[in-house]
């Protein structure tokens, strides 16, 4: 288990600090509102480091797409599976049913065959059959992107038919939620617009501080209100209408991520095995500011405060409610 420095050693004057940096998030939202970049890029840390370099490469192929898309559509259709199957036969980590490879399939490793399961051949074969699809609707009016995405979902024709995105709700989800997600893989040019429901779920937290930590606990009155780290970050931005997936894993493309310089009170900050890997993030706090979170840390443990800056210390992600709906988990619910 992670060991943690211990806040019950805190003098007044840190305590009264962290107390004064809670209440100041109002502040600090209200000051930055509006404030945010265009993000380009992948953000550090965001996808898997043994599928970077592909994603990197083929997020370029046309101006449709880019790296924090197709990034997007992968974890979207697998979560970075790459032996990911459907019950409707689709397949890989790029989730092609086997008509569609055979037609759209490329061979993106240049070893001389089309594996599906194969994630080279996989990300470099979505990345170009995005780009076919926005050939197709290349005169429709509107975004390219998200003409490419509905074309992606509904058809091309569809598309033509309606100039732009078809007003078929599947279809505008399915858009929406592609590029929102997108947003979280994206690497910020410029501050990111703060989250208006921070402050509320630092409240909910805070409240909870000197509650006894439960592995697998939500709060339930079952479990005497008790919480892991997971359950107490999904129980405090659910406590403003926000929800997120149960486990820490899934909450990380719940919305952008800021850098460590960038933090803001409320901002979910994560800890992980292996920090060029999401998928081993094993640990999940709420910032409060000044390098302290609060924190559910681990069996014998209280809810408390505790430093972020660790050596497995990921990054952050700053929720949003649309980025909470993109995710895959969100969506199956």
């Amino acid at each position: 288990m992670r060991k943690f420095w211990v806040a019950g050693g805190l003098g007044a004057g840190l305590v009264l600090l962290l107390g004064l940096l809670l209440i100041g998030t109002y502040v600090a939202a209200a000051g930055l509102a509006g404030i945010g970049g265009r993000a380009l890029g992948l953000a550090k840390g965001a996808v898997p480091a043994e599928y970077l370099t592909q994603v990197q490469k083929w997020g370029t192929l046309c101006p449709a797409i880019s790296p924090a898309l197709l990034a997007a559509q992968l974890y979207q259709e697998s979560g970075w599976n790459p032996k990911a199957q459907s019950p409707a036969a689709a397949q890989g980590m790029a989730q092609f049913i086997p008509a569609t490879w055979q037609t759209h399939g490329v061979d993106g490793d240049g070893d001389g065959k089309r594996d599906v399961w194969d994630p080279e051949d996989a990300i470099a074969s979505a990345a170009s059959y995005d780009c076919e699809l926005a050939k197709y609707v290349k005169d429709a009016p509107g975004d390219a992107t998200r003409n490419m995405l509905a074309a992606y979902n509904a058809g091309a024709y569809r598309v033509i038919q309606y100039g732009g995105v078809p007003p078929y709700r599947e279809t505008q989800n399915y858009v929406k939620t592609i590029t929102t997600l997108a947003k979280s893989f994206e690497a910020p040019a410029g501050p990111v617009a703060p989250s208006k429901q921070a402050a509320g779920a630092i409240y909910y937290a805070q409240d909870k501080l000197g509650t006894p930590y439960l592995w697998g606990g939500t709060g339930t009155a079952a479990q005497n209100g008790r919480f892991d780290c997971s359950g107490l970050t999904k129980a405090a931005y659910h406590s403003v209408g926000i929800e997120l997936p149960r486990v820490a894993n899934d909450q990380w493309n719940a919305g952008p991520h800021p850098k460590r310089n960038e933090l803001l009170p409320g901002d979910l900050v994560f800890f992980a095995y292996d920090l060029k890997d999401p998928r081993s993030i094993h640990h999940v706090g709420i910032y409060v500011g000044g390098g302290y979170m609060i924190n559910a840390p681990y069996t014998g443990a209280v809810i408390r405060f505790d430093k972020i800056d660790t050596p497995d210390y990921l990054g952050a992600t700053r929720v949003t409610s649309d980025g909470a709906k993109a995710l895959p988990a969100a969506n199956a619910a």
